[in-house]
């Protein structure tokens, strides 16, 4: 899933379980950058530790033009840790599971429930505007 720095979702793809994060993240990646106009402004894209190393850093650069920053806990630190960026995924999972049929996955198609997500996010954008 990539979200903007509201929290509100971009884009949302459902793989099986045996894609990597990497590889997820590549194809959701591709989607994003094709959404055109409505991303122009994006430049640097915040991750987490699933997807540090090169070949990914430099998959982005090259096909999307964006700069990735791995976003890392630092290994001094127990407990909870706030994290700069991180956060505002983690706070949209948490809008997201307030929807009773996300929480649970019984969908048997992954559009499904990548549509079942996209409703979530449109009924809490529209709950904001009234």
């Amino acid at each position: 899933m990539t979200v903007d720095t509201l929290g509100l979702v971009l884009r949302v793809l459902v793989t099986a379980a045996s894609i990597g994060e990497r590889e997820g993240g590549k194809r959701v990646l591709k989607k994003t950058r094709r959404m055109g106009k409505a991303v122009w402004r994006v430049h640097t894209v915040w991750v987490d530790g699933g997807y540090e190393g090169n070949p990914f850093r430099i998959w982005v650069m090259e096909v999307c033009r964006w700069i990735v920053q791995v976003v890392l806990r630092p290994e001094q630190t127990r407990g909870f840790v706030l994290l700069k960026k991180r956060w505002v995924v983690e706070r949209t999972f948490g809008w997201l599971m307030e929807s009773r049929r996300l929480v649970r996955d019984y969908e048997l198609l992954p559009q499904t429930s990548e549509t079942l997500i996209y409703l979530a996010m449109i009924r809490l954008m529209v709950r904001r505007l009234a």
